[in-house]
């Protein structure tokens, strides 16, 4: 597994993302982009894990002399599992997208509700405050960003899932008594409509179509899928339905900087990031 990575180059300090699929992904370009206008001297490069082998594939890293890793789907969970220590962001997700590897153990962190709401209020000037917020789904994704969600005071935030368990157990983890938290399936979602609706499920991957019913979106709704690259059928049937579209690229590039700044004590500045990642 050890010769799948590039040879280290002398002085530079190395970072990997780790996925399954991860052929996609522009953490690399976003990374050098912050490491250049930082002056930070780093590389950064795609891993491909084995479904069974997040484990060896960090090990392995590690052994290596990475400095630290991001850590995508399907392995958030996995991630945070694996790690010695764990910051308050990813005590309260319950998963892990960023990995430093330090002398004393491995700490994970996650960025991946700091990176979300940022792209929301700041990028997209959507107040989350008073709003009736719709997520969907229970997996990694959306554990990383169900507190901070809950941090901005919406007036209800709906956690929705195709079993119903998933949903709930996440929803038995708030911390937040001022908004009303309630958890359901895909079909319970008839007659409600929210203001904000996040994907955070991975079926845009495959181009799937979710079970949710076009009424869930408002008037002036913003629909936000975490995935990027392409526009998916969450995103098609909220445009069809007349609602805000975007995806999760500005998410991407604000966790990064986050993930950044966790690494290297400096956080980059996005949006010339951003338009350089969006022109591709």
């Amino acid at each position: 597994m050890l010769d799948q990575y590039a040879e280290p180059l002398s002085g530079i300090d190395r970072y990997a993302v780790v996925g399954n699929p991860i052929a996609h992904s522009k953490s690399p370009l976003i990374h050098t982009e912050f490491a250049k206008q930082t002056h930070q001297n780093i590389s950064y490069e795609r891993v491909l894990a084995p479904l069974d082998g997040f484990e060896a594939t960090i090990r392995d890293l590690m052994q290596q002399g990475f400095k630290g890793v991001n850590v995508t789907v399907p392995f958030k969970f996995e991630a945070y599992a694996l790690c010695d220590y764990h910051t308050e962001q990813a005590k309260l997700a319950g998963a892990v997208n960023t990995i430093k590897f330090t002398e004393h153990g491995i700490w994970g962190n996650n960025t991946d509700g700091d990176g979300l709401i940022a792209d929301i209020t700041h990028n997209l000037n959507t107040l989350i405050e008073g709003k009736r917020v719709l997520l969907l789904g229970a997996g990694g994704a959306a554990e990383g960003v169900f507190q901070p969600l809950l941090v901005q005071k919406p007036a209800k935030l709906v956690v929705a899932n195709r079993t119903l368990d998933k949903a709930e157990n996440m929803v038995s983890k708030s911390l937040d008594k001022t908004s009303q938290v309630t958890a359901c399936t895909f079909e319970d979602l008839k007659n409600q409509q929210f203001d904000i609706v996040i994907n955070a499920t991975s079926a845009g991957l495959s181009d799937m179509a979710l079970p949710v019913p076009s009424s869930v979106f408002a008037k002036n709704c913003l629909a936000y899928d975490m995935m990027y690259g392409r526009e998916t059928p969450f995103m098609q049937q909220a445009r069809a339905s007349g609602a805000q579209v975007a995806d999760g690229l500005g998410m991407l590039v604000e966790q990064a900087a986050e993930a950044f700044n966790y690494w290297r004590g400096v956080r980059p500045e996005t949006k010339s990031v951003m338009n350089i990642v969006s022109a591709l």
